[in-house]
């Protein structure tokens, strides 16, 4: 027997990322539900521990770099806030960390280039600028949201827009979607919990983000053959032509493959090989930062549906202004650093050098940066406590 026709292929291929997308969704609803079952101890918990908004950052960092998705981080975030688990300014300090922490893939992508000489640094250059930029964000934004509340107050004036409006009305349709699956779980499980026997629902946590995590892997591993393959010629010839088209093909690919990691990596042995330049990917880089937020408004919206079924319609749910506080973060830093690229992308290309010159500097830079301090901050801050 032959392959079979391409569009046979094509059409399995939907079906199996549709399949996985609600998965992803039933084990969003899942942790919200085991979260909840936690109670309020653990709730407390997790309250004290990221009422420092510095250590919510580098619990962000540390927490993204492990793990290596951003997009499972926010959601996770989007899951706890919405559960009464974490307060809206403890979850945006994690945000803006898992922004900076999403970046170290491409980091350990230009390792494999590192007995190439110039390909190596052309590619280290390509990886390291969209740590910079999101390093840089941190550095402005940061400080702004907590003397302001800036970020915070946007989100939550969009939030009720929304809502006042309708708008997040058609959310009861994804809440209906998953419950019939992930309601079964939970109310099966809320039946085994009883007094002093929350490891229970800590087992639930787990299973969770298994699935999370697994649907989130799938889906990445699925559209990045499906998509990023296909689109690799058709990309070098058109996609970078020009600032906006790069921006926007950014933006949308991130949006359906669910991984900035993905799809910024995939340009580090492009720029590596000398067909793409770090300021064609620059603005790519951008565009991705800005489709990676849809993972987390999508477990929002799950969540929402919840809370538009009651009597508040014009409520403003927590989990839907944490993730339009990611949207905003990063279309903020957007907003300030592409008139300023000129500083992320000297700097990129500085380090660059140094890490070409000497190879070791690369990795101790990703020790650091994304393990090394985080850790160390964290660590005191419990000390200090």
């Amino acid at each position: 027997m032959g392959a079979p026709a391409p569009w046979i292929t094509a059409l399995l291929k939907a079906l199996a990322a549709l399949v996985l997308v609600y998965f992803f969704l039933v084990s969003i609803q899942l942790m919200g539900g085991s979260l909840k079952l936690l109670g309020k101890g653990f709730a407390n918990r997790m309250l004290t521990l990221t009422s420092n908004p510095f250590v919510g950052l580098f619990i962000g960092i540390l927490a993204t770099s492990i793990v290596q998705s951003s997009s499972a981080v926010t959601s996770m975030v989007v899951v706890a806030t919405h559960a009464g688990t974490l307060t809206i300014p403890g979850a945006i300090p994690i945000v803006m960390g898992a922004n900076v922490g999403t970046s170290v893939t491409n980091l350990l992508v230009s390792f494999s280039l590192i007995t190439r000489g110039s390909e190596f640094r052309r590619g280290f250059a390509g990886a390291v600028v969209h740590d910079l930029f999101n390093l840089c964000s941190v550095a402005v934004l940061f400080p702004l949201e907590l003397a302001t509340g800036i970020l915070h107050k946007m989100a939550a004036a969009s939030t009720s827009a929304l809502a006042g409006a309708g708008g997040l009305k058609f959310t009861g349709v994804l809440e209906a979607a998953v419950k019939p699956v992930s309601g079964t779980i939970i109310e099966a499980w809320s039946s085994l919990v009883g007094p002093g026997r929350k490891a229970l629902a800590v087992i639930l946590v787990i299973l969770s983000l298994i699935l999370l995590f697994s649907t989130l892997f799938l889906i990445t591993r699925l559209m990045r053959g499906a998509v990023l393959t296909r689109l690799e010629r058709f990309l070098k010839r058109y996609l970078f032509r020009n600032a906006p088209t790069a921006f926007l093909f950014g933006a949308a690919l991130t949006a359906v493959v669910q991984s900035s990691s993905v799809t910024t990596s995939a340009m580090v042995p492009l720029v590596g090989a000398g067909l793409l330049t770090i300021r064609h990917i620059y603005p790519y880089t951008l565009g991705a930062n800005i489709g990676t937020t849809v993972t987390a408004m999508l477990a929002a919206l799950v969540e929402a549906g919840k809370e538009m079924g009651t009597a508040a319609v014009s409520a403003s749910p927590a989990g839907v202004t944490v993730a339009l506080c990611h949207l905003f973060f990063n279309i903020a830093g957007t907003a300030i650093f592409y008139p300023l690229r000129i500083i992320p992308i000297s700097l990129a290309e500085r380090l660059a050098e140094i890490a070409a010159g000497r190879k070791g500097f690369g990795f101790l830079y990703v020790l650091v940066i994304f393990f090394i301090i985080p850790a160390i901050m964290i660590l005191l801050s419990k000390l200090l406590s």
